[in-house]
């Protein structure tokens, strides 16, 4: 499927399991996301995302979120919109 690279992972914290994420493209909830590195694959759709622990719908180029992920990502790891 093709994707849109929206961003990268800038920190991880283990509980809960959220990461941190750069924004350079646009998200809204219910898209869905694929985290790709080095030792990372992951693809779900984005049920929740917050900034500074205040749940949004949508984010932008320049935003850095908090969203839930089902197990450890790494700094760096590519953040990508999967698009149909």
């Amino acid at each position: 499927m093709p994707e849109l690279e929206v961003g990268k992972v800038v920190d991880f914290f283990a509980k809960p399991v959220v990461a941190g994420v750069e924004l350079t493209g646009t998200l809204k909830r219910g898209d869905t996301v694929r985290i790709a590195g080095a030792t990372t694959e992951m693809e779900f759709v984005l049920e929740s995302m917050q900034i500074d622990r205040v749940d949004i719908a949508e984010a932008k180029a320049g935003d850095v979120i908090g969203i839930k992920v089902s197990e450890r990502v790494r700094r760096g790891d590519k953040v990508s919109k999967v698009t149909e």
